[in-house]
């Protein structure tokens, strides 16, 4: 791929466009706005709901589509659905009650669309991911959001990473209609099992009639593989590990180095 080739660039949020102090440096931002003055679209593509995504793009400065939960819920840039993935109500009731069975010690959270469901705000954990997002759960029961016809698009367990860890080991053997795994040590993502931010990036290219050959990912871990491996070019950051490093096509520095920008700037893309 050659920068002429690239005419949309997908990143992921957290240890990619953000530093490991939540915010994006002035570089990649200054990079990111040429690259919109050029008409390249630049999509973030992460597990986040709509509103701790939007805090980023208006720091920014810069209407743009989104990617949210992994690919389950994908927005234009004037906010309008191009695609959504509900997990099924059934088995979402049977793993609902088997964490609260097997992993008391969990935090539970229910996203749907723009809603983040908690049974307590007063979380230290629920409180410290609105501090780090800056979107707001709402307290709600989850067998009455189930009994309104209220699904979630993920379920998100925030534990200490033993119970992280084993969490994700019992449920991916359990649940196989889902997508389940760690973020962090300390998260743990549950989604439909279609779900991924490969099917969200071709439902964005659809949109805008451009091939998986003319795009350009940036990723930093795990869950960034599937992207990863899907676009034309793909790009890792410094900091992540190094299996994600490998299946990267290119790296660059760190997300703490403005990583995006100095690829871009390095590739002459703008």
């Amino acid at each position: 791929m050659t920068k002429t080739d690239v005419k949309i660039v997908f990143s992921d949020i957290d240890g990619t466009v953000l530093t490991s102090q939540h915010v994006v440096t002035s570089q990649t931002k200054d990079a990111v706005k040429k690259l919109v003055a050029k008409d390249i679209p630049f999509v973030l593509v992460s597990a986040r709901m709509p509103e701790a995504i939007y805090p980023i793009t208006e720091d920014m400065g810069i209407k743009m589509p989104i990617i949210c939960y992994s690919g389950a819920y994908v927005l234009d840039k004037e906010g309008r659905e191009l695609a959504s993935t509900y997990m099924a109500a059934v088995p979402v009731r049977k793993l609902l009650a088997e964490i609260g069975e097997k992993f008391p010690a969990v935090t539970v959270n229910f996203y749907s669309a723009h809603h983040w469901y908690v049974t307590d705000k007063q979380d230290a954990r629920v409180r410290r991911e609105e501090e780090i997002t800056s979107a707001q759960a709402e307290q709600a029961d989850f067998d009455n959001l189930l009994a309104q016809g209220t699904l979630p698009h993920k379920i998100l367990l925030m534990a200490e990473p033993a119970d992280c860890a084993a969490a994700e080991k019992y449920f991916q053997q359990h649940y196989p209609q889902f997508q389940v795994a760690r973020s962090s040590d300390i998260l743990l993502e549950i989604m439909d099992g279609a779900v991924s931010k490969a099917a969200g990036i071709e439902v964005m290219l659809k949109d805008y009639g451009l091939d998986k050959s003319e795009a350009l990912s940036f990723g930093d871990n795990y869950n960034d593989l599937a992207m990863l491996e899907y676009t034309g070019m793909s790009v890792a950051m410094g900091n992540a590990p190094d299996d994600v490093k490998a299946v990267a096509k290119a790296l660059t520095l760190s997300n703490n180095d403005s990583g995006i920008a100095a690829f871009l700037t390095g590739q002459k893309i703008i």
